[in-house]
């Protein structure tokens, strides 16, 4: 579990086919305090770690499923790209976003980015079977950010970021067409599975 509160960004390294993708990050993390097998979210995407190190830089590998591609922006990563990362939740941790699982629900797509104040107005289109969850004053996470969802019309739907959320995560160099990943709130999709079954 994970609170979609970004606490580094990583920076992809290497990417290499074996057998499934395998990732090396560097990472502001010291790797003797990351477990083998341990979960931490990769651009809202829960990876488990399988090696770690620190030469030339700290650093982490994780292998991706051909499951995980096909359903999240992952598939688009390259050495260089900046990734948001947030370490698992802890008991005892302060829980400042929302409960965030790290399974993405689908892609949402930037389609207009304006300022507003201080602040930049994004505004995303979600695949057309996620829009029902997404509801106004309530939380997303997109690329691992937990964000609270101002207005939505339709598949539609708009964020605020504030510019600390943009100096600290991948959010400042948003663009309008860029990819992200998307989870909808957890307890939303409950209630529209119990309504269902109603």
């Amino acid at each position: 579990m994970f609170t979609g509160i970004v606490t580094d960004q990583g920076e992809i390294l290497n990417t290499w086919q074996e057998g499934d993708l395998r990732v090396r990050l560097g990472t502001g993390y010291d790797p003797a305090t990351i477990d083998i097998g341990a979960s931490i979210a990769c651009d809202g995407v829960c990876l488990t770690v399988i090696a770690r190190g620190t030469d030339p830089r700290p650093w982490f590998e994780v292998q991706i499923s051909a499951e995980t591609l096909s359903r999240t922006t992952l598939s688009e990563w390259s050495a260089g790209r900046r990734v948001n990362l947030e370490r698992s939740l802890r008991v005892g941790d302060e829980l400042g976003g929302h409960i965030v699982s790290g399974h993405v629900d689908g892609i949402a797509e930037v389609t207009a980015v304006r300022p507003e104040g201080d602040s930049l107005r994004v505004t995303l289109r979600a695949p057309d079977h996620l829009a029902r969850f997404i509801a106004e004053k309530g939380s997303v996470a997109l690329d691992g950010t937990s964000l609270t969802v101002n207005e939505v019309d339709g598949t539609s739907f708009g964020i605020n970021l504030i510019p600390h959320t943009r100096a600290v995560t991948t959010w400042g160099t948003v663009r309008k067409g860029r990819r992200v990943n998307l989870e909808v709130d957890m307890m939303a999709r409950y209630v529209a599975r119990l309504r269902d079954w109603s």
